[in-house]
């Protein structure tokens, strides 16, 4: 049994999954790939320790701050989507990587000697929990804000709600391309 609860954010309504014990899920809802791999067995359930401590990182990052704790999380499947999440997952608050980036650190860990960045763009589109594994910090090599499942818009409103200034790290909307 799969559970879920709603978080009020101000980008829009937020659904949160969890088995019981780990968050599994956290979406914009109606964003790309919504409720990826939740199954058809969901309860709704708004009591359970995980989603208090979502939501409690959700209050505080939606208030301008590094929350500075992780809810515990489910880990994802398959060895490479677990590399690139862990990888994300060491980005820091205000800062961006790229999909280069990632895709090198994937190589070095599979002990190859390269990898593809579009194949880490794909785990990182398909990443189940957003924002706390942080995919939205993760850019083009050009500065490109690139593609993100929850919509460029709330994309630029999250590396802004972090301090970032994208005029200053020269991050911009691409005018065509996957992005949009």
């Amino acid at each position: 049994m799969m559970y879920v609860a709603k978080y009020a954010s101000p980008l829009g309504a937020i659904s949160l999954a969890s088995d019981g014990e780990v968050l599994t899920g956290l979406w914009f809802d109606g964003q790309k790939y919504d409720r990826y791999g939740l199954g058809n067995e969901v309860e709704e359930r708004d009591d359970l320790p995980v989603f208090a401590d979502a939501k409690r990182w959700l209050d505080i990052y939606f208030s301008g701050k590094d929350p500075g704790f992780r809810p515990a999380l489910a880990v994802p499947e398959s060895e490479f989507a677990r590399i690139v999440s862990a990888i994300m997952l060491q980005i820091p608050y205000g800062q961006t990587t790229t999909y280069g980036e990632i895709a090198r650190k994937v190589a070095k860990r599979l002990g190859r000697e390269s990898m593809s960045s579009q194949a880490v763009g794909y785990a990182v589109g398909h990443n189940p929990i957003s924002l706390i594994v942080p995919c939205h910090r993760v850019v083009g090599s050009s500065g490109s804000l690139t593609g993100y499942a929850g919509g460029l818009e709330r994309k630029v409103a999250l590396l802004e709600g972090e301090g970032i200034n994208l005029k200053d790290r020269r991050l911009f909307i691409p005018a065509k391309g996957t992005a949009l």
